[in-house]
């Protein structure tokens, strides 16, 4: 079977598993786990964050800014099909007691200085005011497209001018870096804070990082504590997320291996197929997409409904040319 859902299913190499069993532990809660602690430092120096946190999860790591940045009843700005307003189970109104104000992006997920101007609102007597703003890069149910810099400058710097902070759910941070050809922390200059996941592309078994100032980190400690993610040894699972920050360098093989994917998909009478502009391919399809995956899986290949005829394939390290071609045949025999 070649899973293509996410880049989430992979698992750990002999490195990672090694990396896990001879991890130095201690008691995290208390900082004193020198493995948590060193993943947290390497991880603030490679988005140029003056702290970072390890966090379970994305979502997690998501919902402790937000609750950490905003007041109960303040609005997030959001794109309205973001993962933190359409896939966390509406965990900003549960979680941080805000509401949020959905902006449509474009074709590609952006929400520019205009975008962020019209859906600010000044907080008075009868109106909480906005809180945040949030941003995504790459933008998953767009397609993974990679934001450019310039892009989340401009709308960190209106945000800022009106005196609001920006979040940016970089789940697939270095995707976008390694699209864009530029640091990670060059894409996160100016934002406030940022999540990005461990165990995406990058390949880890579990974890995912928040980053920003030390104060902003202090308070984020308290909320995830609050939300159940205090972990004690955690070394043993911090330890193969330093090992997954080494894969930064071959995420470029995911992209390649994407755009094969997708230029293959795309000849198939059926499916139309943009390029990717990172790991993620969608195809729209002719026949329903529940009964279209039905038969790719029935052919040895698994993908993710996107959309009543819109599916997603997901390249990552487990996923090499030769089963991008097979996977390419299989889907050819399902249509």
């Amino acid at each position: 079977m070649i899973d293509l859902r996410s880049d989430t299913v992979t698992r750990p190499g002999g490195a990672m598993r090694e990396a896990a069993r001879d991890a130095e532990v201690g008691d995290d809660v208390y900082r004193e786990d020198p493995t948590v602690n060193e993943l947290e430092r390497r991880a603030a120096e490679l988005v140029g964050t003056e702290a970072a946190m390890y966090v379970p999860t994305g979502t997690m790591g998501n919902q402790a800014a937000i609750r950490t940045h905003t007041d109960r009843g303040e609005e997030v700005l959001v794109e309205r099909e973001s993962h933190v307003f359409k896939w966390e189970l509406g965990g900003i109104a549960q979680h941080a007691g805000a509401q949020t104000r959905p902006l449509d992006g474009g074709e590609r997920g952006v929400l520019t200085p205009e975008l962020v101007r019209e859906g600010y609102v000044e907080g008075d007597d009868h109106r909480p005011g906005t809180g945040l703003v949030c941003l995504e890069n790459t933008h998953n149910s767009k397609g993974g497209t990679a934001i450019g810099p310039e892009a989340v400058d401009t709308a960190c710097e209106t945000a800022h001018e009106l005196g609001v902070p920006v979040h940016l759910d970089g789940a697939r941070l270095f995707n976008a870096a390694t699209a864009l050809d530029v640091p990670a922390s060059r894409i996160t200059e100016k934002v406030d804070s940022v999540m990005f996941c461990l165990s995406k592309g990058l390949g880890a078994p579990v974890g995912s990082m928040i980053a920003g100032s030390e104060a902003f980190v202090e308070s984020a400690r308290r909320v995830r504590k609050l939300l159940g993610g205090g972990m004690r040894q955690a070394g043993i699972i911090a330890a193969p997320g330093l090992v997954a920050l080494e894969n930064r360098e071959r995420l470029a093989e995911d992209h390649a291996n994407a755009e094969r994917l997708a230029a293959g998909l795309d000849r198939i009478e059926g499916l139309s197929v943009p390029e990717p502009e990172t790991n993620i391919v969608l195809a729209d399809t002719e026949p329903p997409a529940e009964s279209f995956l039905e038969r790719c899986e029935q052919e040895g290949v698994l993908a993710s409904k996107f959309g009543e005829h819109r599916v997603r394939f997901c390249t990552h390290l487990d996923v090499d040319g030769e089963d991008v071609d097979r996977a390419t045949d299989a889907v050819e025999r399902a249509v």
